[in-house]
């Protein structure tokens, strides 16, 4: 049997395995196997009758919990398990927090490490009381605007003739007379003043990210910067204002605004407080917002775009937002931006994980890609006799978006080569480059595309040899150990998949 992401397995037991049994404690539990090789055989362990009595006295000792350690036998020979159950209190090595994540193991710091200690104390980083806070700091204006704009919904309890803190009592946001620091994030008149980046900031670029027009940066709770941002994406950024009109109705410009409003919610509600801030820029063909913070566990791209369930990062502002009208609970967000984009017949909106954070884009529908396609249509149709034997390879490379990125078309030089690699590309290639279109984990491609375990020497001779021929890519660049680590096509590795579909009938 190969590992699983709750089964590891050990050849000899090593001090340093306990980092192991930590991590499963702080997840769901697990099993590890000591006297097993990577492939789940047996290998017999020499010394198994001293490990029966250190194995468990070192758990004890060291982490601070109690396992079952059993000493199994196959084929007369020795091996032993470990169960680990699943801990409510966080487990701790030495000071040190691991997680079993998927099939990896990592040390939780900084904010990780913070959040994991606040869920195991059963609250949230926006359930917390902000100590340093009284309710003069709260902002009236922006409660009265929240209770204005809930009323078309009915969602909201009775405030009437309740003062500010029976109405965020009301809310869930306070305890007694202390602020939580979701209040001060709906509704504090300064919440910078407490927390580091409360920030919204535009930019209008160029060809590329580069190229920087201008910009903007907005700063104020999330009652302001969600009204602030519409106004200034109207008058300074958008070439056809969208008329945001109680954040529900429009008329038809550049973006449909069921898109934008949704995807200026995600991220004002869903993003990690204590990180950057919110990123939105605005170029000739497309728009995208960028929040700090991963998706959930057991939550990835994929699934955002179909039915999934809502998993708020932040529950205490999500609720008062539900209440509000603003969003509601279904995690139907990303669904209506991507049902917005295909009603106004515009291309698929794109949401990928960069830089510990989550971005959405959406295009236009500009002429670019038209232009691109009929250059790249004569290359091709140059290169062999029959261009229409290639419609696959160009109607990818017409999604390009930008002026910037029209220089990377190929030549008629690459794509012969291209065609050449597509020739000689195995059948295990061809899947993992077909798997591939959107992000995925390595556990993912080796585990549920190739049906291998998830070991070093399987990721070193099928998905490296990839990256290598810049077939594949990897999201986190600058992080290629990071645990959200995930792979996906190049253009040369669209276009290499596209001939060999090609070329194969």
């Amino acid at each position: 049997m190969p590992e699983q992401h709750n089964i590891e397995y050990k050849q000899s037991w090593h001090d340093d395995h306990l980092k192991w049994i930590c991590g499963f404690a702080n997840a769901v539990g697990g099993v590890i196997y000591i006297g097993k090789d990577d492939d789940g055989k047996v290998v017999h362990l020499e010394d198994y009758k001293s490990l029966l009595e250190t194995i468990p006295s070192k758990i004890k000792s060291h982490l601070g919990i109690i396992c079952d350690v059993n000493l199994l036998d196959e084929a007369n020979k020795k091996y032993i398990e470990i169960k680990v159950n699943p801990y409510s209190v966080a487990v701790s090595l030495r000071g040190r927090y691991y997680y079993r994540s998927g099939s990896s193991k990592m040390e939780l710091t900084g904010i990780e490490l913070n959040d994991f200690l606040l869920k195991k104390s059963g609250k949230t980083w926006d359930d917390v009381i902000e100590e340093g806070a009284s309710i003069i700091d709260i902002d009236d204006k922006s409660i009265d605007t929240f209770i204005k704009e809930s009323q078309e919904k009915g969602r909201m309890p009775d405030t009437e003739g309740l003062d500010t803190l029976h109405i965020l009592d009301k809310l869930r946001l306070v305890e007694g007379a202390k602020l939580k620091r979701a209040a001060l994030i709906l509704f504090a008149k300064d919440p910078n003043r407490f927390y580091p980046n409360i920030i919204v900031k535009i930019g209008r670029f160029g060809i590329d990210s580069t190229d920087l027009k201008f910009q903007e940066v907005l700063e104020g709770n999330l009652v302001y910067l969600l009204h602030e941002v519409q106004v200034q994406l109207n008058y300074k950024f958008l070439t056809r204002p969208i008329d945001f009109t109680g954040m529900q109705r429009a008329e038809k410009g550049e973006y449909p605004v069921a898109a934008l409003r949704e995807m200026l919610l995600n991220a004002l509600v869903h993003r990690n407080y204590m990180g950057a801030a919110v990123q939105i820029r605005v170029f000739d063909t497309k728009l995208s917002i960028w929040n700090e913070g991963v998706l959930p566990q057991g939550l990835d791209l994929e699934s955002l775009k179909g039915e999934h369930n809502s998993r708020p990062r932040n529950p205490k502002i999500a609720d008062a937002c539900f209440k509000s009208g603003y969003i509601d609970t279904w995690g139907r967000g990303t669904l209506k931006i991507i049902n917005s984009c295909k009603e106004a017949e515009l291309p698929e909106p794109e949401i990928i994980e960069k830089d510990g954070g989550v971005q959405v884009t959406i295009f236009n529908g500009n002429q670019v890609g038209n232009q691109v396609g009929n250059q790249v249509g004569n290359q091709v149709g140059s290169l062999v006799s029959d261009p229409k034997r290639f419609k696959a390879i160009i109607a990818h490379l017409m999604n390009i978006q930008s002026k910037e990125e029209m220089k990377n078309i190929p030549s008629e030089k690459t794509l012969e080569r291209y065609r050449k690699e597509a020739e000689v590309l195995t059948e295990n290639e061809f899947s993992i480059l077909s798997y591939c279109q959107s992000p995925k984990k390595r556990k993912e491609i080796l585990e549920d595309c190739l049906k291998i375990s998830n070991q070093t020497k399987n990721f070193n001779s099928n998905i490296q040899p990839l990256i290598e021929r810049q077939l594949l890519q990897p999201t986190i660049k600058d992080k290629p150990q990071s645990q959200h680590q995930k792979y996906y096509l190049t253009t040369k590795g669209k276009a290499v998949l596209y001939l060999y579909k090609e070329l194969n009938g």
